[in-house]
């Protein structure tokens, strides 16, 4: 049934309904005739038992010239016995036989008055009761074939009708489900046409404000963001290489430099120092695309609780030697017990990648601090110099973005941080401190606190 179109499967179901009502109605309709039809059977055998009972009083039930006491209205099978069943009186209709039986008789009899019962495709009516002294027993009778012959044809026409009914409203189904799905089949054709190729294309959206102007509504904004997605997939790959080839393209020349003519001593070192350095920048290049990757995809190493002073305190110590070497300060300012959920790794970088920006794009002393703000933690990196450049901040944290004091970066490093900072369940912002330096930091979920043992009572 899950395989059908739905148009298909929206016809049976209606179908299916429908045919179901019909059906009830039907038995609803043939009941109520079936009862009626009854009804005005057994009203006319009554009337007419009256009837006859009442002449009955008043004539001689013998045959004898005069008024028929069994000529009144109604069913046309009368009939009048005595006590022992013999036939005193009988129309023309109902013949010259007793129509009850023994234990009919004795029953009405017992009971004065049997009836309505069905028998043979009769309906009857035994009333007993005494005329001019004599125990008479009435028997009213019609037959059943006029009544069953119309409650057939009755039965006929309502399975016809409802089945002719049934199959126009299924075909009316079919046709109002072909059209209200109509449009549904033209915005499929129009999706299928967009590919990546030209991912520009949105799907025509009706005016009116219903589920179809919706669901277009909602696949245009996917196909929006879908777009975005692959814009900045193919400028990702398109700087990464540019990134990639410009260093590449430094070692070529620096090693065809030197192999060109002889060289001195002096020059061969200069010639692997810049080697060197080029190849320190290809391998930092590629460390920050595979963590962006791994960022991006959730698959960070398996968090551990990391102490925010300490973190702070070994980033310090490792840039300590090139500040100093640059006449720069560092000053760590962490209280203690306080710690995040997080990958050690993945965190030291973050925040090596913000020091190491201070020292390259700042001024004067640097400051890593630790703060705490509710449920989160924010580890700052400030600096005295000049900050960020005007209109720099809205897409400080976007991939290759570069400020203009930062000509020589891949643009990559705030882009980790905020990366970083979002796998963690965090987020990454950026300021101007109160120095008016740059003020870059990471906003991450404090560690849950560990369950203390409870001591048992009485101990």
């Amino acid at each position: 049934m899950s395989r059908l179109p739905i148009r298909l499967r929206l016809t049976l179901a209606v179908a299916a309904t429908l045919a179901v009502v019909l059906g009830a109605v039907g038995a609803f309709v043939y009941a109520r005739v079936q009862a009626e039809v009854d009804g005005q059977i057994n009203d006319e055998q009554q009337d007419h038992v009256a009837a006859v009972a009442s002449r009955l009083h008043r004539d001689d039930p013998r045959p004898r010239s005069g008024i028929d006491p069994l000529n009144a209205p109604g069913p046309e099978g009368t009939q009048v016995l005595d006590a022992s069943g013999r036939l005193v009186r009988s129309t023309a209709a109902a013949g010259r036989r007793p129509l009850v039986d023994a234990a009919m008789l004795h029953r009405a009899l017992a009971e004065r008055r049997v009836g309505p019962v069905a028998d043979a495709g009769r309906r009857m009516i035994v009333v007993t009761g005494r005329f001019r002294g004599r125990t008479l027993v009435v028997v009213a009778s019609t037959s059943l074939a006029q009544r069953n012959h119309a409650l057939d044809r009755l039965a006929a026409q309502l399975v016809i009708g409802g089945l002719a009914g049934l199959l126009a409203a299924a075909l009316v189904a079919y046709l109002i489900a072909g059209r209200a799905f109509r449009p549904f089949e033209t915005m499929r054709r129009q999706a299928a046409t967009i590919s990546a190729a030209e991912p520009g294309g949105r799907l025509e959206v009706p005016r009116s404000d219903d589920e179809l102007a919706r669901l277009g509504r909602t696949l245009n904004e996917m196909l929006e963001r879908l777009h975005r997605a692959l814009e900045h997939e193919r400028r990702f790959v398109a700087e990464a290489s540019h990134e990639l080839r410009t260093p590449l393209a430094v070692l070529r020349a620096e090693l065809e430099l030197a192999r060109s003519r002889p060289r001195t001593r002096g020059e061969l070192e200069a010639a692997l120092d810049s080697v060197a350095e080029e190849a320190d920048r290809l391998t930092r290049l590629a460390d920050d695309l595979l963590l962006l990757a791994r960022a991006d995809e959730g698959v960070l190493q398996q968090r551990d609780e990391v102490e925010v002073a300490e973190l702070l305190d070994e980033v310090a110590a490792a840039f300590s030697a090139r500040a100093r070497g640059l006449g720069r300060a560092m000053e760590v300012d962490a209280p203690g017990g306080v710690a995040v959920a997080g990958d050690s790794a993945a965190l030291y970088r973050a925040v090596t990648n913000l020091v190491d920006n201070a020292l390259r794009h700042g001024a004067g002393t640097i400051r890593l601090r630790a703060a705490e703000r509710g449920e989160q933690v924010d580890l700052h990196v400030t600096d005295e110099g000049e900050g960020f450049p005007p209109g720099f901040l809205p897409v400080a944290f976007e991939r290759f973005s570069r400020a203009g004091r930062a000509p020589d970066g891949a643009g990559l490093g705030l882009a980790l941080v905020r990366a970083v900072a979002e796998a963690h369940g965090g987020a990454a912002e950026a300021g101007t401190s109160p120095d008016g330096g740059a003020d870059v930091w990471l906003s991450l979920p404090r560690a849950p606190a560990p369950e203390r043992p409870r001591t048992p009572v009485g101990v």
